[in-house]
């Protein structure tokens, strides 16, 4: 027992000394790489997008004064995804044509997909910039028949639906998880619409209006293709939360690279995979940090292609929003495809309103660019929100809403007010200008500088 102690002494010694010695330098080192380590945690965790891409928003820019927008880059013509995908020795494998409706098991991946093994992946169909709107509206006199294409190691042939496999290839091998992706290819040519939902894993409204859309759709009276990736998040989506495992936000890191953080590596394998494949693209989104946002499309109305694109949905008001770099929709028009974010309600809630909003426009989306043909009654249209300002909480307690989502409001009009519970002071919100209440915070505890209320203002109606 006497030598155990005396062991017990010495190292106990031996660890002093070795901390009396550490100089004050390597000391401070070791503090300053614990400050970086945090303030890096803290940046990827900024103000959700709901507050952020509209307060850095770039202003709308006056059609008359605006600079002539440099040419778009030149894109590499499309390369023939049947062959270069698939190596030569392997023959195509046909997806199989399924009722999307009936439940069926989920497809196993192609082990290796065409950019994990570094073969360039061109759009199956020109990007948007380069085909006049007119190009994709008119009715023609005769349909002109599909062709098969090829998305994620699979040959969907023309006038069938399936269900695909995309996996980022980021997860232990043997643990590995796979995400459904649904493929409506029609029996007529036409455009191509690509449907993304949870990209925040919490965001449950755009989950089912991707669902009912795409469920809803018959290739034998589809002209175009309709790609829908229901849950991008998979991983999020299971933990209920908004994030990756890594904390950081998926929705920063579009295009992302294929040797970069987690985030990147996901980002790159769908925007190569599958993005890539469309020519218009729909995010859908819904309100953060327990905050409820009116069904509205956010979009670069500086962007031409993209005002003009804002147009298919019917009865959806419009946010200008210029985006922040890494956002998927960003990324998308930035590589020729015309997209937009379709902001609809709360996160972990199922709200029917907002998911019968978002069905509605999708649909009209697709009726006005011609792919469905249905008995649609075009609604009155919505007015362009060119301008919005959050409205922040100035003191701490309980928030109290005194107005609903959608109403309208005038300048110094009392939207609510913050409870002191300690206290019982009771401090107003006013309204800082006339609009309308596109999105708020749900009754909560807030802190000040909390954004509270976000206000449409200079609104102005399509066309006019």
């Amino acid at each position: 027992m006497l030598q155990a102690r005396l062991r017990h002494s010495t190292t106990s010694a031996l660890t002093l000394l070795i901390v009396a010695l550490a100089t004050p330098g390597a000391l401070a080192d070791v503090t300053v790489a614990k400050t970086k380590a945090t303030t890096l945690l803290v940046a990827e965790l900024a103000e959700d997008e709901s507050v952020e891409d509209i307060e850095r928003s770039e202003p709308r820019r006056d059609s008359a004064s605006e600079p002539a927008r440099p040419p778009a880059p030149d894109v590499p013509a499309p390369v023939n995804t049947e062959t270069s995908a698939i190596p030569a020795d392997k023959p195509r494998e046909i997806a199989p044509n399924i009722d999307l409706k009936e439940v069926a098991p989920l497809p196993e991946p192609e082990p290796a997909l065409a950019e994990d093994r570094g073969i360039p992946v061109a759009p199956d169909a020109p990007p948007a910039e380069h085909v006049a709107p007119e190009a994709l509206e008119p009715e023609p006199a005769a349909p002109v028949p599909a062709e098969s294409f090829t998305l994620l190691g699979k040959e969907i042939l023309p006038g069938t639906a399936t269900r695909l496999a995309w996996s980022p290839g980021i997860q232990i091998a043997g643990l590995s998880q796979i995400t459904p992706v649904l493929v409506v290819n029609g029996v007529n040519k036409g455009p191509t619409l690509c449907l993304t939902a949870a990209v925040h894993g919490d965001e449950l409204n755009g989950i089912e209006i991707v669902r009912r859309t795409m469920y809803d759709l018959n290739p034998e009276k589809l002209s175009g293709r309709v790609i829908g990736v229901p849950i991008v998040n998979l991983t999020g989506f299971q933990q209920g939360s908004r994030y990756l495992p890594d904390r950081r936000d998926l929705n920063r890191h579009f295009p992302g690279s294929p040797d970069g953080t987690l985030a990147d590596r996901i980002a790159h394998s769908l925007f190569n995979n599958v993005v890539r494949h469309c020519n218009m693209l729909v995010d859908i989104h819904t309100g953060s940090l327990k905050r409820t946002n009116l069904p509205q499309l956010r979009a670069d109305m500086n962007h031409p292609d993209v005002a003009e694109f804002t147009r298919g949905f019917d009865r959806m008001a419009v946010v200008h929003s210029s985006g922040s770099p890494g956002m998927l929709r960003s990324a998308a028009t930035d590589a020729g495809i015309r997209a937009v974010t379709l902001e609809a309600g709360e996160s972990l809630r199922i709200q029917e309103h907002q998911i019968d909003a978002g069905v509605n426009g999708l649909n009209s989306l697709m009726e006005k660019h011609g792919m469905i043909s249905r008995m649609f009654v075009w609604g009155d249209p919505e007015p362009v929100y060119y301008d919005s300002t959050w409205i922040r909480a100035q003191h701490g307690g309980i928030l109290f809403s005194e107005i609903k989502l959608g109403a309208t409001v005038s300048e110094g009009d009392i939207l609510g007010y913050v409870a002191d519970p300690i206290t019982n002071e009771q401090h107003p919100i006013r309204a800082t200008a006339d609009g309308r209440v596109i999105g708020m915070a749900v009754d909560q505890v807030v802190m000040a500088g909390f954004a509270a209320y976000h206000i449409g203002t200079e609104a102005q109606v399509p066309g006019e």
